[in-house]
């Protein structure tokens, strides 16, 4: 298949269904949205901008502006310099030198931010400085990833790819950090089936779901330290959280048993769906979204050094959940099913 852009190599990426463990029942099939140019946020970046663009929000020769540690950098400096703006990131120093490294090479300005606020943690940091830029700026696009509808709206495209490839899609297993893609696809394949079940992958010592907030952990590109306003708590039916051993160690399994290398993002959602094939039954079609390669992890995840210096046992696999009563923080692997009542979404944040 030949291209005329970079740009539109962006979606259609492939589904693969993984091999899984003995006692597993139902079949998982992973949506490989790492293998974008740059990873799943190129969806994002493609769809905001343009829609900036036709808004006539983002002039030519204009500046577009984001607060990102990651993949969604990526894909605004993929998109905003393949069409000609000048693009400036604001991050913060747990970004990995391959990320800045290729952000620099594609023409981005980066700004990283120096210290961390108390409340809020580094994305708080990120988002005051952002507001600083936005006042000597003012005419600059800002794609607001945590709080823009074309965010969820992006994943359209990858529910209509799960439809045409796979069918009817019986679970969606995915990670929340800003919310779009694991709530803008999960409404989009609630249209073909209502009774979708949608689990949300987190991090132990995230905010999104009320927990305290822990800004030290270690995982990268899930979980939050604020409560994004794209998260739709209403149409999530569980929550899985995952501290970091287990997250490390279920990515180094993805790649030691399935062959996909991958980020920690898509080794928490492994364990997850891999779990969940051995609790329901066989008809039962599992689809896990894997968002991130495991490039920018080559100094944390894939060091034996870092390991060890931060207690991280490779191959220590829990895979036995605790199922919680409710919300509440917790160290270890555990779930919960969301009370339709409980008040998850109060405190949303305002950026």
């Amino acid at each position: 298949m030949v291209n005329d852009s970079m740009i539109n190599l962006i979606g259609r990426t492939p589904a693969v269904r993984l091999r899984l463990e003995a006692n597993s029942v139902a079949p998982v099939y992973a949506k490989l949205e790492m293998n974008n140019p740059f990873g799943m946020k190129d969806r994002v970046a493609k769809k905001a901008i343009y829609e900036a663009i036709n808004a006539g929000i983002l002039k030519p020769g204009g500046v577009i502006v984001e607060s990102s540690s990651g993949t969604l950098a990526m894909g605004v400096t993929l998109v905003g310099t393949y069409l000609g703006y000048d693009v400036h990131i604001i991050t913060d120093p747990r970004i990995d030198q391959l990320t800045l490294a290729k952000m620099k090479a594609l023409g981005a300005n980066v700004h990283i931010v120096k210290e961390m606020e108390e409340e809020g943690g580094w994305q708080r940091a990120r988002l005051n400085y952002l507001h600083r830029f936005m006042e000597s700026h003012p005419n600059a696009f800002w794609p607001r990833q945590y709080e823009n509808p074309n965010n969820p709206l992006a994943y359209e495209d990858l529910a209509n790819d799960l439809i045409i490839d796979i069918g009817r899609v019986d679970y969606l297993v995915a990670a929340v950090g800003s919310g779009g893609s694991l709530c803008g696809t999960a409404k989009a394949l609630k249209k073909e089936n209502p009774s979708l079940k949608v689990i949300a992958v987190d991090a132990v010592g995230s905010a999104i779901f009320q927990q305290k907030d822990q800004p030290h952990r270690l995982q990268g590109g899930l979980g939050n330290s604020l409560k994004p306003q794209n998260v739709d708590y209403s149409i999530i039916d569980s929550v899985h959280w995952l501290n970091d051993q287990e997250a490390f160690s279920w990515t180094l399994e993805l790649a030691r048993h399935e062959k996909i290398f991958a980020g920690n993002s898509s080794g928490s959602v492994y364990a997850v769906s891999r779990w969940l094939s051995t609790q329901v039954n066989k008809d039962n079609v599992i689809v896990g979204i894997f968002p991130d390669r495991g490039d920018r992890y080559f100094h944390s995840i894939y060091d034996e050094k870092y390991l060890r210096k931060h207690g991280i046992i490779s191959n220590c696999l829990n895979m036995n959940p605790v199922e919680e009563k409710g919300i509440k923080d917790v160290c270890n692997w555990s779930y919960t099913h969301i009370n339709r009542g409980e008040k998850v979404n109060e405190k949303v944040a305002v950026y």
